[in-house]
């Protein structure tokens, strides 16, 4: 039953629209077979009792629900045809929606509220911002535009309401019980609107059950049980085709106002969606603190995990420095604790000059060691006397702190000079008020002059607070031990040659020069190796430990989002009707998750920073080294946390059905 208004241009059609919604096991249809033309410029009233199925044809027609069956043609255009974000476009640029609950967003200001629709059509801020204040002048609005909604009457929310639904020059309006909420006075203030919106070309749709309120349309559709059993002009209408179009200011505030370019609509949805976002983290300060607790808790321990690792990796290379820096140490005896080794002496001088003409060769020095009493006056302490070659102390890289040290003229002539550490001097010198070089002290029964001071030396991977001085190994062999045997000859690899292929080549010529193999060599590099290869593993499973919390950390950003997606779905549903495509809420929601995880992020860095701060005010053998390039990895993995745990909740609150998400308030 469809009457043609003559002089207007068809702009809906419905053919045999059907829609039936689920129910137990069964269906229930609310619209049958419905068949209506409205043309454009009508003011139609959609009348019927509750349960009737009025507002699901409003809904039909608003393109906010699709039909079961049936055909829907929006000039001309077919809508089933058309993908969720076509669908989006239709909403944003032809329908504008008035609902009876007004459906403001109660973050945003009468005036935020009414430009939503322009920034998804992408007006530019100064144009959007000045023809939401017009619309909102003209509605009588000019003392409320920065009010939030919880501040307006039900009258200026409502007011505020059709604001909204003429931001982007819609060609259609849709009221769904305008006047229901509102007492009388108001309500007739909202008729009158809508009737001025018709006067000036606007098609208006009311969707109400108050017949005195459809009286006020030119055209009544009367429906009942899914069926419409009438479609009569009403009394109080015109003659059919007239439209009265008021000028001046008030047709330019209904005028749609151009489109941006594609780059700043971009931006623009972009600044809309990150501050939504920033104004949801702020509505739930606690519930988001919470959220972050888990990122901040894993990122601050990767980055710590991080930090201690090379830290002692650092420490131990240190160490290993100490002992001697790439070197390799060659002793008698098949290894240690070989209890024949004292009686190997086929490791001689003469070795060590053979290692000291190979290429790979860097220095290579023969030492003895032994045991005894050092004595300065009436002072005296056990010390441990190394017999070594001028090239000992470079081979080691001990490092000089005063005096000098003895070179291939001492060992010559076996001279009686020593060179002791600090913990030498500080023991025997304790007190002494001067520098110790030039001094005599008695090694054993040997006097000797101190010639140099040198760096404590690590010895082995125990303590470094041993005593110990150094003497030309002849002058030890000859004056100290009586004794021409090695214990030892430390060779310094070149750093041009492969520490693996020098202890090689060493082991092939030694056992040439002694026809057997009756030697060991201790390659430094090895424990360096094992020793950083045990760190890098430990490091590995307390990182790993991290990574767990950090994916427990993202589940909680995605549960809260998913909480956060339910508590808002009107929201989603308002933000849809106006015009905002999938993409748009997509966007939106994985913002939030991002942000969260980020700040949470930059957070969890700073409590890194802050731990390496306090760690570094202990007495500990070695201390946090941060990586900028773990820091970096942390923030970008809080941002991938955010994305890959925001995404589920994101795309569940983008494939909401718009009229679904409207019905959850």
């Amino acid at each position: 039953m469809t009457t043609l208004i003559s002089g207007l241009r068809p702009l809906i059609a419905l053919s045999r629209v059907r829609r039936e919604f689920p129910s137990g096991e069964g269906t229930i249809t609310v619209l049958k077979d419905i068949d209506l033309t409205i043309n454009a410029g009508e003011m139609v009233a959609i009348v019927g009792p509750s349960g009737s199925g009025k507002s699901t044809l409003m809904n039909i027609l608003g393109c906010l629900d699709r039909p079961t069956a049936g055909s829907y043609r929006v000039s001309g255009r077919e809508t089933a045809a058309l993908d969720a974000d076509a669908l989006a476009a239709l909403r944003r640029e032809h329908f504008g929606f008035i609902f009876q609950h007004y459906h403001l967003l109660a973050e945003l200001t009468a005036l935020g509220n009414v430009e939503i629709p322009a920034i998804y059509a992408g007006l530019p801020p100064r144009e959007r911002r000045a023809r939401a204040v017009e619309l909102l002048t003209r509605l009588g609005m000019a003392e409320r535009l920065e009010h939030p909604p919880g501040k307006l009457s039900g009258g200026q929310q409502q007011r505020v309401s059709i604001a909204r639904a003429l931001m982007n020059g819609a060609s259609v309006i849709l009221a769904d019980e305008p006047t229901g909420a509102l007492d009388q006075q108001t309500g007739e203030e909202v008729l009158r609107l809508l009737g001025e919106l018709h006067a000036a070309g606007k098609t208006v749709i009311i969707v109400t059950h108050d017949l005195s309120v459809a009286a006020r349309a030119e055209r009544v559709i009367e429906i009942s049980d899914g069926n419409i059993v009438a479609d009569r002009r009403s009394e109080a209408a015109g003659p059919a085709g007239r439209i009265a179009v008021p000028g001046g200011a008030a047709r330019t505030a209904t005028d749609p106002a151009p489109r941006a370019d594609s780059l700043r609509a971009l931006a623009d949805r972009f600044g809309e969606a990150f501050l939504m976002a920033l104004r949801s983290m702020k509505a739930h300060r606690l519930r988001t603190f919470l959220t972050m607790l888990g990122i901040i808790i894993g990122i601050a321990s990767v980055v710590c995990v991080v930090a201690l690792g090379e830290g002692s990796r650092q420490s131990v290379l240190a160490s290993i420095s100490r002992l001697g820096t790439n070197t390799l140490e060659i002793f008698p005896g098949k290894d240690f604790g070989d209890v024949r080794s004292g009686k190997v002496t086929t490791l001689g001088v003469a070795d060590a000059e053979a290692l000291a003409r190979e290429a790979y060769a860097a220095a290579v020095t023969p030492t003895v060691t032994t045991s005894g009493t050092l004595r300065f006056g009436a002072r005296e302490a056990s010390a441990q006397i190394n017999g070594v070659g001028d090239q000992y102390f470079d081979a080691k890289g001990v490092a000089l702190l005063e005096g000098r040290l003895f070179d291939a003229d001492s060992l010559r002539s076996r001279a009686q000079h020593a060179v002791i550490d600090r913990n030498t001097r500080d023991t025997l010198f304790a007190g002494f008020g001067g520098s110790p070089v030039g001094e005599i002290v008695l090694i054993g029964r040997v006097p000797s002059r101190i010639v140099g001071v040198v760096e404590n030396r690590q010895g082995g991977f125990g303590s470094s607070s041993s005593l110990s001085v150094y003497l030309p190994y002849t002058t030890v062999q000859a004056r100290i031990l009586g004794d021409s045997a090695l214990r030892s000859i430390t060779l310094r690899v070149s750093d041009d040659t492969p520490t693996a292929s020098a202890e090689q080549a060493v082991t092939q010529l030694l056992t040439q020069r002694h026809g057997t193999k009756d030697f060991f060599v201790l390659n430094t590099d090895d424990i360096r190796q094992a020793i950083t290869s045990t760190t890098d593993t430990m490091t590995l499973l307390i990182a790993a430990i991290a990574v767990i919390s950090l994916i427990v950390g993202g589940i909680g950003v995605m549960n809260i989002m998913l909480v956060s997606v339910s508590e808002r779905i009107s929201e989603i549903g308002v933000r849809m009707a106006v015009g905002a495509r999938r993409s748009d809420i997509l966007q939106q929601f994985l913002i939030e998750a991002v942000l969260v995880c980020l700040i949470g992020g930059v957070l969890g860095i700073a409590a890194a920073l802050a731990f390496g701060i306090g760690f570094g005010a202990l007495e500990t053998s070695f201390s946090l080294v941060y990586s900028p390039a773990s820091i970096v990895a942390a923030v970008v993995c809080a941002t991938l946390i955010g994305i890959v745990f925001g995404y589920l909740p994101a795309r569940n609150a983008a494939h909401l059905d718009p009229v679904v998400a409207l019905s959850r308030d």
